[in-house]
């Protein structure tokens, strides 16, 4: 019975166990989570508050100082260590005090130190875009941070610096807080604190004087303090100032027809004449405080007491501000006065930023034009979008043959047309490149993709205006623009092997808490180290050989490229550059005016910037050559050969070119080009006594069309020419007796007067016989026959330039008869109405005599009378034509005469 019993209670609590509510489980195991959650909060919570830093009364008044080091570790600069002039709450008008509530902190009088309602806001942002996308710091909070915090977006540091505005309000009143963000706040222009900010912006030494736009301008300036520099970029300061009226009349500050009065406004109007002066490598400043903002998440090297180290080296520096400045010693002549710069110098091995010439402005304010242009790169871009990717995907050769023989009009409307308006027909891309000519750049990049051209120009920094790229972007005359720091980060890849970092301006930053930050950026392989040598080498070439000749060191290895930009409307070029490289550096600059509708007097500045830069600091430098990879071969490729052939033993050295081919790629067939003709067989001379003539003949059995030169020699004198014939007999007339005469005959290719045969040599004396009487009457006989033999008609002479021939040709309408032909007094006889003199001389004048002699009957050997011309033979000259590569183009005026812009017909 008991273990029936223990049985039937054990059932019993089974049940009971089984009946439970698992939502009952659900809602316990939530809240024991929620409870752990929210200890684990608040015990985290307390830790970041408690280890929060104290409030120190002297941090809230000023700044602290950054020191900015060079490349040695020597400080250059300290921003945040300037003048300012401090302003107590009672200085402040209430249009100034409107329009900074309104725009950082609407209900800043209303709040504790932190706004509740904007935290709601931010955290639906941070959640949706995630965090850090969207701040709520009220304007309690921007002081504490800027006073006590890293800029850095973290959890810890916002929970702190929500907990220290709830203390700064305690401890201070609304009036005094306020006092103390409009002193500490940088406002660009070196410019500290709003009291100094006005004095600098529009001259005001009183607060009290600022007018509603100035207010708006001021209150707008200190979220982007260098975009919104009213003396830089007046547009984008009044964008700002419209955003802060917009702000100003939603919080009931101003009434709508007052902000739409003050919008009226002229922002340069407002502005002092007299703008700040420069402070020392201000344009390298600039770069270094976009790049501490950009990678710290904000951070301010005008307020947070960085210790930042640089890349800067002082001497480059010095020398570029020198050379863009109108010094009475300078060697840059500049036409005038308006005409502006911006360079770049980079270290080609590893991208750190040496030198930034920002502008040619004695004062501060203007564009910084190294790293804020965002001009046409002209033909500097061939080399990142056409060539560079044809090698890299398609490993064409240096030697790649291009047909250069037309304006390129497929799928444009407007055709794209080479700068000097020629076309040379078939040419190597190295000579393509080194004359600039768009026709091939475009052609190459057509074959080899422009998506691939797209992907290879992105993997060197360079971003397209739009997100298809155009088949003008790859000549640079489209709406994508480059600066020259872009531009010198992309070239130094190929001076690299290939690699590629952005270029940099800051190694690391160190806070004020001893914190470090590394922010030197990671390379990367942008292309295989075959491209980078091998456009390297053809850009060698458009320094020795084509557009940048003027730019050319002699005695150092360097690679450049020039490009120069059109306008539509207008002559000229409105833009010039030129980047370049050695081992060591990397050089980027550009010329233009701010106005884009004005173009340049003189497009070769940037040619000379970089020859003096260069040669300057690479003095007492070791300067290396460009080492050639193993993935790369270097082969003699016989000229005009397509594809690419070996040359043969008889191929000319002057028509052998050595050129880049990625290693098994080169050409293993030989050409036949140039290969020795068979020569003539079974030469036979012989003479007759009769005719006073020596009868020449031979056999030729080989299959090529040939002509055959024939030479005579008298008693071993020199090898005279004689004729070239298609026949394969010719009679040498009118012989001297007693003499002995060497013939030679030579086999010539129709096709290619350099493809020629062993000559094949005979001889034959002539007998010595006593002088004949004169037999009047058969003379009188010869003379009364010969009237039966009329003249040639129609004798022309006309010079093959080609194959240098004197072409003779003259009509006959008579009985059956020979031709003897006299040149200069040597003479032979043919039977065909025309005969071709070989080995003309540049500048000889011959003379060419027929007369015909009857071969039948009565008429035998009866002569007509003889017709004359004579021909000169023109001067040889250098050709100068287009897509030759033996030719050297007149690159005098090459700059002026290059185009790109919206129709995208540029140069180099």
């Amino acid at each position: 019975m008991a273990d029936k019993s223990q049985t039937r209670t054990a059932r019993r609590k089974q049940k009971k166990t089984k009946k439970k509510p698992i939502w009952k489980k659900i809602l316990v195991a939530s809240l024991i989570f929620v409870l752990v959650i929210g200890l684990g909060v608040a015990a985290v919570g307390t830790y970041w508050i408690v280890t929060a830093p104290d409030i120190e009364a002297s941090k809230l008044s000023d700044p602290l100082a950054s020191q900015v080091l060079d490349k040695d570790g020597d400080v250059f600069a300290t921003p945040g260590d300037q003048k300012r002039t401090k302003i107590e709450y009672d200085d402040l008008p209430q249009i100034l005090v409107d329009a900074v509530t309104a725009t950082e902190d609407a209900r800043f009088f209303e709040h504790s130190g932190i706004d509740l309602r904007r935290i709601g806001g931010a955290v639906i942002a941070n959640f949706t875009n995630g965090f850090g996308s969207e701040g709520a710091s009220t304007i309690t909070q921007q002081v504490v941070e800027k006073s006590f915090l890293s800029p850095e977006k973290k959890i810890s540091l916002k929970v702190q610096e929500q907990w220290l505005a709830l203390k700064l309000e305690r401890k201070y009143s609304k009036e005094e807080i306020l006092e103390m963000y409009l002193n500490k706040i940088f406002y660009g222009s070196n410019a500290y604190g709003v009291a100094r900010a006005a004095d600098v912006y529009f001259g005001k030494k009183e607060l009290s004087e600022l007018t509603l736009p100035e207010a708006a301008i001021l209150a707008g300036l200190p979220q982007r303090p260098t975009a919104y520099n009213p003396f830089k970029n007046p547009e984008l300061t009044k964008k700002r100032m419209n955003t802060v009226l917009t702000l100003m009349v939603r919080h009931n500050k101003i009434t709508q027809e007052e902000a739409d009065e003050a919008r009226k406004v002229d922002i340069p109007s407002l502005l002092n004449e007299s703008k700040p002066d420069s402070i020392k490598y201000d344009a390298f400043l600039d770069q270094v405080r976009k790049e501490v903002s950009e990678k710290l998440d904000g951070a301010d090297i005008d307020t947070d007491g960085l210790k930042i180290h640089t890349t800067l080296d002082k001497n480059i520096q010095e020398h570029v501000e020198f050379l863009l400045k109108d010094k009475e010693n300078s060697p840059i002549s500049y036409p005038d006065e308006e005409m502006q710069a911006g360079m770049v110098v980079l270290d080609t091995k590893n991208g750190a930023i040496r030198s930034i010439g920002g502008n040619r402005s004695e004062k501060a304010g203007g564009l910084n034009y190294a790293i804020d242009l965002n001009r046409q790169p002209g033909s500097t871009a061939k080399p990142i979008l056409s060539y560079g990717p044809a090698i890299e995907y398609d490993k064409i050769s240096t030697y790649h043959q291009i047909n250069d023989d037309k304006p390129y009009d497929e799928g444009v409307e407007t055709p794209i047309r080479n700068w000097n308006r020629q076309y040379g027909g078939w040419m190597s891309a190295r000579y393509a490149l080194a004359q600039s000519l768009n026709v091939p750049a475009v052609k190459l990049a057509k074959e080899t993709g422009l998506d691939n051209a797209q992907e290879f120009g992105e993997g060197l920094g360079y971003k397209f205006d739009n997100d298809q790229i155009d088949i003008r972007d790859v000549i640079g005359g489209t709406g994508t623009g480059v600066s020259p720091l872009q531009l010198a980060g992309a070239y130094r890849a190929f001076g690299n092997e290939g690699i590629y970092n952005e270029p940099y301006a800051v190694t690391k930053v160190e806070f004020p808490d001893g914190k470090v930050v590394e922010l030197q950026p990671k390379p990367e392989a942008a292309m295989s180290d075959y491209t980078a040598y091998m456009v390297t080498d053809m850009l060698k070439s458009v320094m020795t050989e084509g557009t940048g000749k003027e730019a050319n060191i002699p005695g150092l290895h360097v690679a450049g490229k020039t490009g120069t930009t059109n306008h539509t409307e207008l002559e000229g070029s409105p833009d010039s550059w030129f980047s370049g490289y050695t081992t060591n550096y990397t050089i980027s600059i550009w010329t233009g005016y701010n106005d884009y509708n004005k173009t340049l007097p003189n497009t070769k500045i940037p040619h000379a910037l970089f020859k003096n830069t260069m040669t300057e600091i690479s003095k007492d430098k070791e300067t290396a050559d460009f080492e050639k990879p193993n993935s790369v071969v270097e082969v003699a490729v016989e000229k005009g050969s397509q594809p690419a052939r070996l040359p043969s033993d008889f191929t000319p050295s002057s028509q052998i070119v050595k050129e880049l081919f990625v290693k098994g790629t080169e050409p293993k067939k030989t050409s036949e080009k140039y290969d020795e003709l068979d020569p003539v067989s079974d030469l036979k001379a012989s003479y007759d006594k009769e005719s006073n003539t020596i009868d020449v003949k031979w056999k030729y059995d080989a299959d090529e069309k040939v002509n055959f030169e024939v030479s005579t020699s008298v008693d071993g004198g020199e090898m005279q020419s004689l004729s070239s014939t298609e026949d394969k007999t010719i009679q040498i007339s009118e012989v001297e007796k007693g003499a002995e005469y060497t013939i030679q005959v030579v086999a010539v290719s129709s096709e290619s007067s350099s493809m020629k045969s062993e000559p094949v040599t005979t001889s034959v004396n002539i007998t010595d016989e006593e002088e004949e009487e004169e037999d009047t009457e058969e003379e009188n006989e010869e003379e009364d026959s010969a009237e039966n033999i009329p003249a040639v008609s129609g004798l022309s002479a006309k010079y093959n330039e080609e194959n240098s021939i004197i072409d003779v040709s003259w009509n006959y309408n008579g009985p059956p008869a020979s031709f003897e032909v006299s040149v200069n007094g040597q003479t032979q006889s043919v039977q065909s109405n025309g005969i071709e003199i070989s080995g003309a001389s540049p500048g000889q004048s011959y003379t060419i005599q027929v007369t015909p002699i009857g071969q039948e009957g009565a008429n035998k050997d009866a002569k007509g009378e003889p017709q004359s011309t004579q021909i000169t033979v023109p001067e040889s000259q250098n050709e100068e034509t287009n897509g030759n590569e033996d030719s050297q183009e007149d690159q005098s005026n090459e700059d002026n005469q290059e185009e790109s812009g919206e129709e995208g017909q540029n140069e180099g």
